[in-house]
Parts: C-alpha cells; structure tokens; sequence
C-alpha cells in the first residue's frame, strides 16, 4: 500500500484494515484464530491470540501465524533481528490484512527504550528505523514501552509517558501517515497501574498493554474497566505468570489454554500477545482462540499456583525493592531470570542483566537479606538473586 492510499483509507474500519484473516478458515484439524476483537476506539480487530516476535528467528513462522489467522504482530527495535525478519516476510505478505506494533527503541540489547529527555527527532528516527527494517511505509502502532521500569519515580515515568517531544513527533507521524495510533505498555516494577491510568485518562493513547495473568494485579481490573469506559484498548501480556513447565494429569487442558481463556473471560480485553518459538508454540496456543474458560480451566491454575507460588516473582510487584541497602534492582533481576529459566531466552537475558546498573552481584555474601522479609509471597528473594547472578553474568 502507497502512503497516500494509506492516508485515504486511514479513517477506515476494521473492514478495511487488518480485521480479516488470510485463512481464518482452517481445516478442521487445524488451530487456528476463532475470534477477532475490537481494539477500543480504533475501528481495528485483533486475533484473541496474538503473535509476541520477541523470538522470532525465522520469516516462515510470520506467514505461518498469518495462514492460521494471526493478524497482529507485536515488536520492537530491541529485540534482535525481529523486525528484521518481519521484514523478511513482507515481500509475500498482504500488508493491509495485519496489524504491526513496534516501539520507540534503539536496536541495542534490551532495554533500548528511549528515555526522557529524548528529542523530537529521535522519536521519529526511532519510527523511520523499524519501517526501514521491516519493509513497510507504517506501523499501526507506536508504543512508549515499558512505563514504569526506567524510573522508581511516578512523577519522572508520566513524564516520559505524557513528553511533549514524543507527542509531536507522533503528531507528525500521523500526518506523513508512518503510524496510525499510540499505545503505551508496562511490565513494572513501579507504579505500572498508576501510570496506565494516567494513560488512559490523558486521551493521548489508543491502547494499552499490561502484565496480566491469574496470579495477581488486584488493582488493574479497575484500570481495564476505565480503559474500556475510555474507548481504551487493551492487549494483555505476561499471561503465562512464568511459563514454568507443569507435567499435565491424564485428560487435564494444557495449562496454557487455561491460562489464555482467563484472561480473555474479561470483556476489556482486546487480545493477547504471546512469544511463539515454534509452529508446535503456535498451535498449542491457538487451541485457546475463542475458548470458553471453564471449571476444569480453574483446576488447572490453582494446581499451578500450588506448584509455584512459591516460585513466581510477580511480574509488576516491585514490594522487596524498597528494603534492599544496596539497591539492586530486583524486579527486573527476576524477570530477566525468568526470561533465561523459564522462556529460552537465554542471550536476551544475558545481556539485558549485564546493562543493569545494579545487579545482583551483593547478593550472595549478603547476611541481612531484608528483601526476603519483603516478599508478600514469600519467596526466597536472596537464593533467588544469587541465582541469577550465577547463571546470567558472563565469565571472562
């Protein structure tokens, strides 16, 4: 599609952009998407199951997602070669049929999130970036990524969140028609409900994406039900609370499906994103698409919570931060541990806990670990930290 086409068919419906399926019709024997939900306000439509390329290695994996019914694919600069593979299979993909999110990032190891301070100009070079890498003339959405993890404070991460010089380079993103909508996404640790929040009352965003699963959030349900009061859309991640390994009981649903239809029981969600290595991921995952969640779906969560609630940093928590002398950033330790235990993202890992300023490297002579006395879920915060430190540092 022609940037000026696009700019024609930019007040469209989802009837025109994105909200059909390439073959959404599969065999019978199939996973595919089963259902399509509005994204607020915007006209569009997403696949209730989504595709997170945070691991994508290879382009037959985009058009595999598309041929089973996948229309929104979320990325960013920052994670590796995605975009680049993205763009890989643009050359053999309908581009008004799919729905593309990226971030306002540099292509570094993660986190490149461009922080506060940052200028007109770079906002848009961060755009121009992913378009070039992916082969495209726009994004549909622009996200400021992960609110709530480059700053402790409230106040300095709603004003990255609310910067003027990243509204007006979104203003003139949508006037050369290079990005249809903004959103704004928040794994934590600090203030990630508060800061949706403002978000979402400010009227400058489109969508929202929070960490969301059964394991915990008691106060963004309030913040789901204010979105979608504001027109509001809302695309969950993180809904897997860790993605442990659980050995399943004869006849008992993958606990990934009882995951999956949990959250998207609640009416404001719009859909969800999930990383997908494999097309073994792709169809076990897609077998939640427009499931019903179900009492058997509830015995399968509350074995899971059994087995590792003792072991699941709560993504978003934050709670034990406070109490550590020597300030390491503990949130983001776990969930890059996480990501190396538990997601097969060793790399990724690796080099997002080596940009760390504070890592965990304290935590193994430690001999007053007031984290652990912190822990609303009692886990054991230092072995946990020492841990981390053990398997992601790099040995020269």
């Amino acid at each position: 599609m022609k940037r000026r086409d696009f700019l024609k068919a930019a007040g469209l419906t989802a009837a025109s952009v994105a909200a059909a399926p390439l073959r959404a019709q599969a065999a019978e024997d199939k996973p595919a998407v089963r259902s399509y939900r509005p994204i607020g306000r915007t006209g569009l439509k997403m696949s209730d199951i989504s595709f997170g390329a945070g691991k994508l290695l290879a382009s037959s994996m985009v058009l595999r997602a598309i041929d089973s019914g996948i229309n929104y694919f979320d990325t960013a600069p920052d994670y590796g070669q995605s975009e680049k593979t993205i763009g890989e299979a643009m050359a053999r993909i309908s581009r008004d049929k799919i729905i593309i999110t990226s971030k306002f990032c540099t292509p570094m190891p993660y986190p490149g999130h461009l922080p506060l301070g940052t200028r007109k100009k770079d906002y848009i070079a961060s755009v121009d970036g992913s378009l070039s890498r992916m082969k495209t003339d726009h994004l549909d959405f622009i996200f400021v990524h992960a609110i709530g993890e480059m700053d402790k404070s409230l106040e300095a991460e709603k004003k990255r969140l609310l910067d003027e010089e990243m509204l007006a380079a979104v203003a003139d993103l949508k006037k050369a028609g290079k990005v249809r909508f903004l959103g704004t996404s928040s794994h934590g640790p600090n203030n990630m409900e508060e800061l949706l929040l403002t978000a979402v009352r400010s009227g400058h965003f489109d969508v929202i994406q929070p960490a969301f699963n059964f394991m915990k959030f008691p106060k963004l349900p309030g913040v789901l039900k204010e979105a979608h009061k504001q027109g509001v859309g809302v695309i969950a991640m993180k809904t897997l609370a860790g993605a442990m390994e659980m050995n399943m009981e004869a006849g008992e649903k993958d606990f990934s499906h009882a995951a999956f239809t949990w959250v998207l029981k609640h009416p404001e969600i719009s859909g969800l994103i999930i990383t997908m290595k494999t097309a073994a991921d792709m169809e076990l995952y897609l077998r939640a698409s427009g499931a019903k969640f179900t009492s058997a779906d509830q015995d399968v969560l509350k074995r899971y919570a059994r087995l590792y609630g003792r072991e699941y940093c709560r993504t978003g928590c934050g709670a034990c931060e406070g109490a550590c002398a020597a300030g390491v950033q503990i949130a983001s330790v776990m969930r890059y541990r996480m990501y190396f235990r538990d997601y097969a993202m060793e790399k990724r890992a690796m080099e997002s806990y080596a940009l760390l300023k504070k890592n965990a490297s304290a935590c193994a002579d430690c001999t007053s670990p007031a984290c652990q006395g912190s822990c609303p879920y009692g886990l054991p915060v230092k072995d946990m930290l020492a841990d981390a430190h053990d398997s992601m540092t790099f040995m020269v």
